[in-house]
């Protein structure tokens, strides 16, 4: 490429980004400035995109992690044909399409939401461990349907978080060769220099996680770029390019921590129009400038697509069955038709929700082909496992992923499984160490993607191993993250309601939560009251003038507890809520119907938090503490879950209190 023309394209990058940024009064020049050449390289020499076909399944997944650097994105989208002139003058604005951080679906172009550093890493390793498992389940010889991969953008922030590290362990250790991150090492970040909290020897560390690393010295060189992705793409291996940059490049403030996130001023704007030697009006692009990104961006990505949907219909042609079957993931319409060997519970039989959790997700595995993921080191646990055996370098086609000891990472890569398209990921663990990884539950929530989270040992009956491991407000906190949906079955019926619900969910988030102890199988749940959230489970043979609002474990109990008062002529109702969000958005008919409001005495029953259940109950019997560690023989009568207590509590503070 002629350097003059070179130049030219990468200064407009740095100018527009900077006039965006001092335009909207908010936004980080920072990086916009110091890595243009690395956008301006990856995008006009290696990425294949095609805007008019933006789902396009054999794109390169582009994903920058420092989210905070979305001005740069969004050119880069804009001279790739996504994004209008208009678009980049509203960043940051209200119903602007270029949000302060990029937002999946939101913005055309944009893959993954990021800006909580070191998440975008993380799915991008989800990314390729797709790429990888749909090239080995379709491609044929002669026929590279799936072939593409996945670039990550990232910064020192980035890096330093523990998700990027854990998440990179895993991608060396499978060998994802596809999966090329470039770091813009630009030694500075928010507070000051980083050396200040970082001394890593990045080749040392790279080479043990087993990733192949290339540096940069000079990232103002687009050659030197060019040729280490080049590199990159030549390894069975993923890579870290470290390029050397300056941050604020061309701003009076280079080099300063101060540029990376205050916008410019008006005067600081010319100043580096000046020391740029770029002397175009805001918002105008110069026509060659226009003219080779049409021609290096977007023309390169529409015959990229074209070439590859004329190989596709050659492969649909001589391989009918398997061009089937992708379409279903192209398209992600697989639905579960035939559920007539679907795993059954007979009444009165005793298991655990956790066991239920297991045997169903195996049957869907055969079912949906679709369903790819695993446990973190829990699977005997959890009972929770891919299918097809275990992915790794020597075998694409397993659905069981490994994840190891890696919660925070584990969710993140399952977002990024989803979110790539083709695939629905799933992880399990703990229900404690849910903690570990609510962050990548909230961005899931965030981009509306359907990834599924499965929990066991859902309350303080975990028993021995104490209040270290015993759940108590982690309900609580993912039944406050908006546009989640959260389950906790009371026994196999439910459990298998609340599966079927999840895969046939295409843009929410699933949290299932299971027992650890046996449950009974109860004669009164069924799928459809699971699939309004709440329904009735017990209805007393007068009418009720009180009522029990309960899920889990505590349903059986509940109801033990109605019928007992049933004797004594107190005609109580059992409402079985395993999710609250799927009751509310029920119609108000039904809302009245299960939980009428002329029927103000309620009591609710959870071994957790009792906060989010005064929604529907002046009085809860709920643990508002930590847990200890005892056998579970003796849990249910310390914290006062008996038959005998909850039948107490509810004629001395619901009876008493109305009467």
């Amino acid at each position: 490429m002629d350097k003059i023309l070179e130049t030219k394209c990468i200064n407009t990058l740095r100018v527009l980004g900077a006039d965006m940024i001092t335009k909207a009064k908010s936004g980080h020049p920072g990086i916009v400035l110091g890595a243009a050449p690395i956008a301006h390289t990856l995008f006009s020499k290696h990425i294949n995109i095609d805007a008019n076909e933006p789902k396009w399944m054999n794109r390169d997944r582009f994903i920058l992690s420092a989210g905070h650097g979305s001005a740069l994105l969004y050119i880069m989208l804009h001279f790739a044909g996504y994004l209008k002139m208009d678009d980049l003058k509203t960043f940051r604005q209200k119903g602007s399409i270029t949000p302060g951080h990029p937002e999946y679906e939101y913005t055309p172009g944009v893959e993954v939401s990021t800006g909580p550093l070191g998440q975008g890493v993380a799915m991008s390793v989800g990314a390729a461990i797709s790429e990888a498992h749909l090239a080995a389940k379709f491609n044929k010889p002669n026929f590279d349907i799936i072939n593409h991969y996945t670039y990550v953008l990232c910064g020192d922030g980035d890096l330093q978080e523990g998700i990027a590290t854990e998440a990179m362990s895993l991608a060396g250790h499978l060998g994802l060769g596809k999966l090329i991150v470039l770091y813009d090492s630009n030694d500075i970040q928010l507070d000051g220099d980083v050396s200040l909290a970082m001394s890593e020897n990045m080749e040392l560390k790279m080479a043990s996680l087993n990733w192949n690393y290339i540096k940069v010295e000079d990232g103002t060189v687009c050659e030197d770029i060019d040729s280490a992705i080049n590199q990159a793409k030549a390894q069975n291996k993923p890579t870290l390019i470290e390029i050397k940059t300056i941050i604020g490049y061309g701003a009076p403030t280079a080099g300063e921590s101060a540029v990376h996130g205050k916008p410019l001023t008006d005067d600081e704007v010319s100043q580096l129009r000046k020391n740029l030697e770029y002397d175009v009006e805001p918002f105008t692009v110069l026509p060659e400038v226009k003219e080779y990104y049409q021609s290096s961006i977007v023309e390169r990505g529409v015959k990229a697509s074209s070439t590859w949907n004329n190989l596709l219909a050659s492969y649909a042609n001589k391989y009918p069955v398997d061009y089937e079957l992708l379409t279903h993931y192209m398209y992600e319409d697989m639905e579960l038709n035939d559920l007539s060997d679907m795993p059954k519970y007979e009444v009165g039989q005793s298991v655990s929700t956790r066991v239920v959790m297991g045997k169903v997700l195996d049957w869907l595995s055969l079912k949906l082909p679709k369903l790819i993921g695993g446990a973190a080191d829990l699977s005997s646990s959890t009972m929770v496992k891919g299918a097809d055996g275990i992915f790794g370098p020597s075998n694409h086609l397993g659905r069981n992923i490994k994840f190891g000891v890696r919660e925070h990472a584990m969710a993140a890569i399952i977002n990024g499984i989803t979110v790539h398209g083709g695939l629905q990921g799933f992880c399990a663990g703990f229900f404690v160490f849910s903690d570990y990884l609510k962050p990548a539950v909230r961005l899931a929530a965030i981009m509306r993607i359907p990834s599924l989270f499965l929990f066991s040992h859902d309350t303080v009956c975990v028993g021995e191993d104490g209040p270290t491991h015993q759940p108590v407000e982690q309900l609580t906190m993912f039944r406050s993250i908006p546009d989640v949906k959260v389950f906790r079955p009371a026994d196999a019926n439910e459990m298998s309601a609340a599966l079927l619900l999840s895969v046939n969910n295409k843009k929410d988030p699933t949290v299932i939560v299971s027992s650890r102890q046996n449950l009974p199988v109860l004669d009164c749940t069924n799928y459809e009251g699971v699939s309004k959230g709440a329904y009735i489970a017990f209805e007393p043979k007068e009418k009720p003038t009180a009522i029990f609002v309960t899920c889990g474990s505590e349903l059986t109990l509940c109801v033990e507890v109605a019928k007992k008062l049933e004797m004594e002529n107190v005609y109580v109702r059992v409402v079985s809520m395993p999710s609250m969000d799927l009751f509310e958005s029920q119609t108000k008919e039904y809302k009245e119907s299960i939980l009428p409001s002329s029927i103000t005495k309620r009591m609710a029953v959870e071994m957790g938090s009792r906060m989010p259940w005064y929604k529907y109950a002046s009085y809860v019997r709920g643990i508002d503490k930590f847990g200890s560690s005892m056998p579970i023989k003796h849990i249910h009568e310390t914290y006062g879950f008996t038959v005998d207590a909850i039948y107490k509590e509810f004629k001395e503070n619901i009876l008493d209190f109305f009467f």
